[in-house]
């Protein structure tokens, strides 16, 4: 069976490789800022929409296919925090987020001849209060322009929070791989 992950985030690539199984990526050509700029649609319903999207544009095309459809924003206060692009939204974003807790959200669609599997994972993080230097210094340490959120915890990133709270500590890069090898072991790819 064919593996796709509609995607080309280099992130969630490197994620499905720690499982050993050979895999394509497709980019899911959807209209992400449709979805976004939907004021009726909370940031869990923006993920959970984009992911499944995803994941249909993609098997629309590989219809015996398993793919794999992702979806990743932070948010505070319900407002949500995109990529920042450049130093200066990445420092102002973090600035947001200093001495508070965001929620992350992540959700994934896999979609397969079978029919279709869903999880959304609910990351708590609570970023210690940091001086603007210190996050000048961690941006252009870490350059984390196309993250949610600004910052990358799997590098020095981590050392700004104080505490994290998730189900499956990777959906935090992009992905759950605890649920994601559940799923595809299911669908009898040979995981572990």
């Amino acid at each position: 069976m064919q593996l796709i992950l509609a995607s080309t985030s280099r992130y969630r690539q490197e994620l499905l490789a720690r499982l050993g199984l050979p895999f394509t990526c497709q980019a899911p050509g959807v209209d992400e800022d449709a979805v976004k700029t939907d004021r009726n649609l909370g940031p869990r319903q923006v993920a959970e929409i984009l992911a499944e999207r995803k994941a249909r544009a993609v098997a629309a095309l590989h219809p015996e296919a398993v793919v794999i459809g992702s979806d990743q924003l932070a948010h505070l206060d319900g407002a949500v925090l995109g990529k920042p692009g450049t130093v200066e939204a990445a420092e102002a974003q973090l600035a947001r987020l200093a001495g508070r807790t965001h929620e992350l959200v992540t959700a994934v669609c896999i979609v397969h001849p079978g029919g279709v599997e869903r999880i959304t994972d609910l990351a708590h993080l609570t970023m210690r209060p940091q001086p603007a230097e210190a996050l000048a210094r961690y941006v252009a340490a870490d350059r984390p322009l196309d993250c949610a959120g600004a910052y990358k915890l799997e590098c020095r990133g981590i050392g700004l929070f104080s505490a994290v709270a998730c189900a499956d500590h990777t959906a935090i890069t992009g992905l759950p791989l605890i649920w994601t090898a559940g799923v595809l072991g299911r669908l009898g790819f040979a995981v572990p």
